[in-house]
């Protein structure tokens, strides 16, 4: 593989670009000096805060499940970074629009504009014991790319926090700090191996330089840490002293079940409660050897995603 396949004036295409990964990954891009990204989603408030943190971005709000002018903003493009998923949500049909129909279409607009090359963004689940409308969609999602005849290579990220992270460890930092006790399924010993974003953009930036030839990385947070464990430490780098409460995990689930009911985007389901117990394991690849990338300490990183005043205190909606 040679470097720098992708120069800093070239055009480069984000779907999905205004969640969680595609807000860390235009940071990230920023920062390396590239300055021509196209940012594709279908969210308008969380696409009005990319462009207010970037103005010099071009932001295209679009549903890439339908088509339509949005296409058009792929030519010309030396590379596609693949950002789009539907994580969460309480109806199949949604996963299926999002993860598969939406994914198609991307495809479609690569091949009729000659992309050369295109980055996908997997997930772990592929590889998990779970058996869910985010799961089983992910890997559909991947063999859609996997079979495109498409240049590509394929990231595959644990657990995922950091900056402007609406759901997740984001979601429950901010839960913290409202309610007076913390409840906890069960004993909380499962196992996370949880990945900072702005390490995985690092990681994501490489693939698109190096364009590895339909390549598969695993990409594993380096600290496999429990969920208890993970709130015990967000509480203390917030300063934080909910008190840690732990009930029984089927009472924890029929509340989960109950808040979905009166909730139109639940921020954790009673799916993801299976996924979190599933006791998955996941190895990856070391990613200094591969990306040249050396993780930040869990601790450091969860104090940089939280407390940081650069991005902590921009929030996206769910």
């Amino acid at each position: 593989m040679q470097d720098d396949r992708i120069r800093h004036h070239d055009r480069i295409v984000l779907t999905g670009a205004a969640g969680l990964v595609g807000q860390n990954l235009v940071v990230e891009l920023g920062r390396q000096g590239y300055t021509q990204l196209v940012a594709i989603d279908k969210h308008a408030r969380n696409l009005d805060v990319l462009r207010a943190l970037h103005p010099d971005v071009t932001a295209i709000e679009a549903d890439l499940a339908e088509p339509g002018p949005w296409q058009d903003a792929f030519a010309g493009a030396a590379c596609v970074v693949q950002l789009h998923a539907q994580i969460t949500g309480k109806y199949p049909e949604e996963f299926v629009r999002n993860n598969e129909q939406a994914t198609r279409r991307v495809i479609d607009a690569c091949r009729v504009h000659g992309v050369p090359y295109l980055v996908h963004i997997s997930s772990s689940v592929v590889n998990s014991v779970a058996d869910d409308d985010y799961t089983r969609t992910k890997k559909t999602q991947e063999t859609i790319v996997v079979e495109s005849g498409l240049r590509h290579g394929v990231l595959r990220p644990t657990l995922m926090f950091g900056w402007f992270d609406p759901k997740h460890l984001g979601w429950l930092a901010r839960f913290m700090e409202k309610v007076p006790v913390f409840p906890i399924p069960g004993d909380g010993r499962y196992l996370r191996q949880p990945l900072y974003e702005r390490d995985f953009c690092r990681c994501i930036v490489h693939c698109m330089r190096t364009q590895p030839e339909s390549a598969v990385y695993d990409v594993c947070g380096d600290t496999p840490i429990d969920y208890v464990d993970i709130i015990r430490t967000i509480k203390r780098v917030k300063g934080l002293k909910t008190p840690l409460v732990h009930i029984p995990v089927g009472l924890f689930r029929g509340l989960l079940r109950l808040y979905a009911l009166f909730s139109r985007k639940p921020p954790f389901t009673a799916d993801q409660l299976d996924a979190l117990m599933a006791g998955d394991r996941f190895s990856g690849v070391d990613t200094r050897e591969v990306f040249g990338v050396e993780q930040m300490p869990f601790e450091d990183a969860v104090r940089e995603s939280y407390c940081d005043e650069r991005y902590a205190h921009v929030l996206l909606e769910r």
